[in-house]
């Protein structure tokens, strides 16, 4: 009888067992590694399984062999770190894409363009090496006062000297400047009598009030939409622009980016995306942020797509421009930039792009329809505007933090912005790489040793209880967020110089950054940024643990592997 009941218990425990292993089976498992998950708890696991995209298991080894089959493809990570795939929160996917045909005029670390006189020979050699006919126009991008030797914009004349009759034009690095030479100035019809335009400035000489060829913000925009137009008329330029797209898609992915953002879609770039995604060309998720201004008359056709996913294309909201760029000496501050800019007087500040009552009014329309907004506020002058007239909005009961409305850069931040943020519900994203790449000019000519150390204040913001993302601002650096997190991490500047040391965060801070807290700013938290059971399975796989080494050896670290949805898509 003992037996009998011996072997009646054991049957019952078996089947037990039995009903309450996993029914589905993992279509791949990743093991043998670390794997951070950037949740709280668990923060790291040691196997996930993956079915149809998304996670099916994340947890112990023991417990995820029970969701293989015969069927289920082995990953064995060999000691690699995988994380949850980097969400970017602010680039500009399609300028990129654009640029892909332009005249690299990047510095170090990322090019070799370190003078005017390396300007003007890439510019030649360009010219000469693809056999350019004489009246064909050349655009250069990148190039960076900040770091070339002279820490000067080249000028018209200078460009003249690489030619007379090519129209030439070369792009700030923060993308809100240019310089035209005389030939590419009289191409889009700008003379002597031209007037700024609104929220644009044409650089002119101190000394002879004639035209230099620096354009600033509107003026550079409107030239640059009207050179794409001259190029392109009686063109067929489509095909080229869709392979640009995907060269750019590649890029991206190669940096471990799962989530890809248009943080200003300008001109034609809407119906591009929009027949990328029809022609099922994405790989990655993109979220795109039209210019409100540029698409106000249209706002009513962008309704319906607003937070919908419709073959990897999302509307995410729409993009407002404040002010300019602090390495640029365009951002709009309160008080003066430590050194002007060349042809400026000692009290210069910047300037806005927009007046209270047109943002206010904008930011109306799109709050009154439960649409969220980027603002980019580089100058202090620009973020106190933004917090004035969201306040306002919030008085008025229009504006909701529900929204998750973003504040883009913040480089020139104060502490007392801090509190007023959080008091908000606003989401600061910040541009951490300038600590690195312009932070010695930041501290000797832009701000000054006091304002500069609190650039991209992260700790703060982390302190004061804010969720706050972490972005790149492609192609104002490539779309690498692994040196972003070295720089909010370690914000050592190219010289050496800790920049501002108690606005350093953690490793694993900056990773969230780039992870959970980006899929929040997406309003995506649901389905990406961590890696647990229910969400959609895109990784990274790298080749350290950013944890586990020397903070000052981050950006050295290499994407192995981006994976989308269960699927590779880039491999090293």
């Amino acid at each position: 009888m003992r037996v009998l009941l011996c072997i009646i218990f054991s049957a019952l425990f078996i089947c037990s067992c039995q009903n309450r292993l996993p029914k589905e089976k993992a279509d791949t498992l990743y093991f043998g590694g670390t794997i951070l998950t950037m949740e709280d708890k668990p923060a790291q696991v040691e196997a996930v399984a993956v079915k149809n995209g998304r996670i099916l298991f994340a947890g112990s080894k023991l417990e995820a062999d029970h969701y293989i089959d015969d069927q289920t493809k082995n990953i064995n990570l060999d000691g690699k770190t995988m994380l949850p795939g980097f969400i970017d929160v602010h680039g500009h996917f399609t300028s990129r894409a654009g640029m892909m045909q332009a005249v690299d005029l990047s510095p170090e670390p990322y090019g070799t363009v370190n003078s005017i006189k390396d300007l003007q020979n890439t510019l030649k050699n360009f010219i000469k090496e693809h056999k350019i006919s004489k009246t064909q126009p050349v655009i250069g991008n990148g190039y960076d006062d900040a770091i070339m030797t002279e820490h000067r914009h080249p000028t018209k004349d200078e460009l003249d000297a690489v030619s007379k009759t090519n129209p030439i034009i070369v792009i700030h690095t923060s993308g809100h400047a240019s310089v035209a030479n005389s030939a590419m100035l009289k191409f889009l019809g700008i003379t002597e009598s031209s007037k700024d335009p609104e929220g644009g400035h044409y650089g002119r000489n101190k000394k002879t009030g004639k035209l230099n060829g620096k354009l600033e913000e509107n003026a550079s925009f409107t030239a640059l939409l009207a050179l794409t137009e001259k190029m392109s008329k009686g063109t067929d330029t489509q095909a080229q622009a869709m392979d640009n797209l995907m060269k750019a898609q590649e890029e991206w992915l190669s940096y471990g980016q799962t989530t890809i953002c248009d943080g200003r879609t300008m001109g034609e770039s809407v119906g591009l995306l929009e027949k990328a995604a029809s022609k099922h060309l994405f790989k990655a998720d993109v979220v795109y942020f039209p210019d409100y201004e540029y698409f106000k008359k249209g706002f009513d056709t962008f309704k319906p797509k607003y937070m919908k996913y419709e073959n990897h294309l999302k509307l995410g909201g729409f993009k407002f421009s404040d002010d300019g760029s602090p390495q640029g000496k365009t951002a709009w501050l309160t008080q003066p930039y430590l050194v002007p800019p060349e042809g400026q007087s000692a009290d210069y500040k910047g300037f806005p792009i927009f007046s209270d009552e047109t943002l206010y009014n904008d930011l109306k329309t799109l709050f009154q329809n439960n649409i969220t907004a980027q603002l980019h506020v580089n100058g202090d002058a620009a973020i106190d505007q933004a917090l004035r007239v969201i306040k306002r909005l919030k008085e008025e009961k229009i504006y909701k933090p529900e929204l998750r409305v973003t504040l883009i850069h913040v480089q020139n931040s104060r502490p007392d912005h801090i509190q007023k943020i959080k008091d908000l519900g606003l989401i600061p994203s910040y541009f951490s790489t300038h600590a690195y790449l312009w932070g010695d000019w930041h501290y000797s000519s832009v701000f000054g040793p006091e304002r500069a150390s609190f650039i991209s204040p992260a700790n703060s913001a982390l302190k004061a209880g804010i969720l706050f993302t972490i972005h790149h601002d492609a192609p104002v650096t490539p779309p690498d967020l692994i040196t972003a997190v070295y720089a909010a991490v370690n914000r050592k500047t190219r010289s050496g110089r800790i920049l501002g040391p108690n606005e350093r965060i953690t490793p694993l801070e900056a990773l969230k950054a780039i992870t959970i807290n980006a899929a929040y700013q997406l309003q995506e938290e649901k389905t990406k940024g961590s890696i647990i059971a229910g969400k959609l399975a895109d990784f990274v796989i790298l080749d350290r643990n950013p944890l586990a080494i020397d903070p000052e050896t981050i950006r050295s670290i290499s994407v192995l592997e981006t994976i989308k949805e269960g699927v590779s898509v880039y491999k090293k």
